[in-house]
């Protein structure tokens, strides 16, 4: 099986993989500061999944399916550009929120909870980078001297879903605790709507021109 430490040094990259601003971490800050925490986690959730879809495809082959097609990966490359500006233009025009009592338990109801899933879903599983990145990632530490490669590629892809779910959770928690200062502050509400609305339409530009 991989060692301690090779295990220690590639969670350290998740880490720092995680840490750094993107699409994932812009939805999830929204949806925690806006929709609330059960959202939040809803759309966690599907990015969770969407990792594992990445995993389970990347090592089928299909990552480097993408590779060799180019028209393949420009597919899924424009289809995830077009989906984040469908979500920035949301953001866009959504009216600054005051989540009353009320309004917050609307946001926990099935209907939000699974869109804020889908989101979550489709922003992590129509990025072609993501998948690319698994697929380069996970073998660099697989060791086959170590033992059966598929067992060692399933517990890489569990610690990759795992450490993303650590970061999500950390991110969502974070943004709910400051809704309330939110609710008081106007001007920030509408700052922060237009900041994360202006990050999904850049990511979408790089990854349309990537």
């Amino acid at each position: 099986m991989i060692s301690l430490h090779l295990l220690a040094l590639y969670v350290a990259a998740l880490a720092a993989i995680y840490a750094l601003p993107g699409p994932d971490m812009a939805l999830l800050l929204q949806t925690g500061i806006n929709r609330g925490m059960r959202p939040g986690f809803a759309a966690a959730a599907g990015l969770g999944i969407a990792r594992a879809v990445h995993v389970t495809l990347s090592a089928c082959g299909v990552a480097a399916l993408l590779r060799t097609a180019p028209w393949l990966y420009d597919l899924v490359r424009y289809g995830g550009a077009a989906y984040l500006v469908y979500v920035a233009w949301q953001i866009f025009r959504s009216p600054p929120f005051a989540m009353n009592a009320a309004a917050a338990a609307g946001t926990a109801r099935s209907g939000a909870l699974r869109q804020a899933f889908v989101k979550g879903l489709l922003t992590n599983l129509l990025n072609p980078k993501a998948l690319l990145f698994c697929s380069v990632l996970l073998p660099q530490f697989v060791r086959p001297e170590a033992g059966s490669v598929g067992l060692q590629v399933s517990l890489l892809g569990a610690l990759l879903v795992a450490t993303g779910i650590v970061f999500d959770s950390a991110y969502v928690s974070g943004a709910s605790r400051i809704a309330a200062w939110m609710r008081a502050h106007p001007l920030a509400q509408t700052v922060q709507r237009y900041t994360f609305a202006l990050a999904l339409f850049a990511f979408a530009a790089r990854l349309s021109m990537d």
